[in-house]
């Protein structure tokens, strides 16, 4: 991927505020929340301030577009919002996958939006899962498997 020079900038920012000894990732990806820009703003601001630190996306996708790697502990990556400006950059600290129908109360408060409760985010993920199944020729089901991450971010604190 080519990086865009704010978001190389940011990154570089981010190694000149290590602490002297600390190595940096040695690489990072690029990307926002969402499918549209007004989600990558909202829910890029949300992981900024520290209200958003979960996040899900549908197993099928990674299946069917087969260029992308499933996240793992220890990824980095460097959150935009939906021009490409860098908003903040998050460390994975958990990965596992889990059936739609059993995403939990905890996981749907850690992911920060709406009211914060689980009726809203089967609600909001119904929606947003629906589409992404679309994007792929796939009818959505309860049991459809998701990637559920939980991050932390690492800059700026």
């Amino acid at each position: 991927m080519d990086k865009q020079p704010a978001v190389k900038a940011f990154w570089q920012a981010y190694r000149d505020s290590l602490p002297e000894g600390v190595q940096p990732p040695s690489s990072y990806d690029v990307w926002s929340f969402g499918d549209t820009r007004e989600m990558a703003n909202e829910l890029g601001e949300l992981v900024k301030v520290g209200i958003k630190t979960a996040t899900c996306s549908l197993m099928w996708q990674y299946e069917a577009e087969g260029d992308e790697d499933l996240p793992k502990v220890g990824d980095v990556s460097v959150i935009t919002d939906g021009e490409g400006t860098p908003l903040c950059i998050i460390e994975t600290i958990e990965v596992e996958i889990r059936p739609y129908n059993q995403v939990d109360e905890a996981f749907a408060y850690d992911e920060g939006e709406g009211d914060r409760s689980l009726s809203y985010w089967r609600r909001a993920h119904w929606e947003f899962l629906s589409r992404a199944c679309a994007s792929i020729g796939r009818e959505p089901v309860e049991n459809m498997p998701l990637v559920c991450e939980r991050f932390r971010v690492v800059y700026p604190k």
